[in-house]
């Protein structure tokens, strides 16, 4: 009975050490280890589980089924442990140790510069660690506290033990190609004149907020976006209207992000819906490194561009 309850971390590393290098022979070398006590340690770590979670063959393993399921649940546990550590640790310490911070879309090029370099200068004994994700994953990463902040553009979908306030706001701008026949207009243009062109428009599954705000300024301009193409992303985004196929709308702040076949220009008239935000997001009980980072952020909230 010993066994049923022996899943230490050393056993998770190992198993997921076999699971990414798929040979036993590569994996104990990688953990600097002999062979035979490598597999013996994954053997018994199937007993604890009570299913076969490798299928052993002539040049080399790959997991069954239940592997692949186990191997996503240890990478959870070793994550949200290794974030237990470090969030008492700062306690504990005051101001020391790791933050774990996820992101979305460009940002990082955007707002988190400015934050890292203000946090390594007034908070040197903070590490920071940035990871990328989706709105949603971001936002559950931070529920469960694998993450300690997070920053995103739709906080309406958030658990309830989570809180969120802005950090910048920013215009929504038109996007048309370098050659566009508006695309001198640098003193702005009314959103009306583009109600005959195509539009790349944002997938609404992966970027709402931006979706939602497409259809509404468009109807208040007096029309319905004409779809020619969807983007999941920014990037994807500026792709279709670098091309030259189309045109969209999107935040004004990544004018500086788009690339050379992208103008971004002003909208004249505010319909109301032309402002988009940029949000933090934590948990309830944020401990004093998240609130000291976030006294940091909303000091150096940038102006609208």
């Amino acid at each position: 009975m010993a066994d049923d309850m022996n899943l230490s971390r050393r056993l998770l590393e190992q198993f997921l050490v076999v699971a990414q290098e798929k040979h036993f022979g590569r994996a104990a070398e990688r953990l600097g280890m002999r062979q035979p006590p490598l597999s013996q340690s994954i053997q018994r770590l199937e007993r604890v589980v009570g299913a076969r979670l490798l299928d052993r063959g002539p040049h080399g393993v790959r997991l069954t089924p239940a592997g692949e399921s186990f191997a996503a649940d240890a990478r959870r546990m070793l994550d949200l442990q290794s974030a237990a550590v470090a969030r008492a640790r700062r306690i504990s310490t005051g101001l020391e140790g790791d933050v774990r911070i996820g992101y979305v879309s460009l940002m990082s090029q955007l707002y988190l510069p400015t934050m890292l370099r203000t946090a390594a200068e007034r908070l040197p004994g903070l590490r920071v660690h940035l990871q990328h994700g989706s709105s949603a994953g971001v936002a559950d990463r931070v529920r469960t506290g694998t993450l300690d902040l997070g920053f995103l553009r739709d906080p309406r979908r958030l658990a309830d033990d989570l809180v969120s306030r802005v950090i910048a706001t920013e215009p929504i701008a038109a996007a048309v190609p370098r050659d566009h026949r508006l695309a001198h207009a640098v003193d702005g243009i009314a959103l009306a004149e583009l109600a005959r062109e195509g539009f790349v428009l944002p997938d609404p599954g992966a970027l709402p907020v931006l979706a939602e705000q497409v259809q509404l300024a468009c109807r208040q301009a007096g029309f319905a976006p004409r779809e020619v193409a969807t983007a999941d992303d920014l990037t994807g985004l500026f792709s279709y209207v670098a091309a030259g196929l189309c045109v969209s709308l999107a935040p004004a702040g990544l004018r500086h992000l788009t690339g050379t076949g992208v103008t971004l220009l002003p909208l004249r008239g505010g319909t109301g819906h032309l402002d988009t935000a940029v949000y933090a997001i934590h948990r309830s009980d944020a401990d004093p490194a998240v609130t000291r980072l976030l006294e940091l952020i909303t000091a150096l909230r940038p102006q609208s561009p």
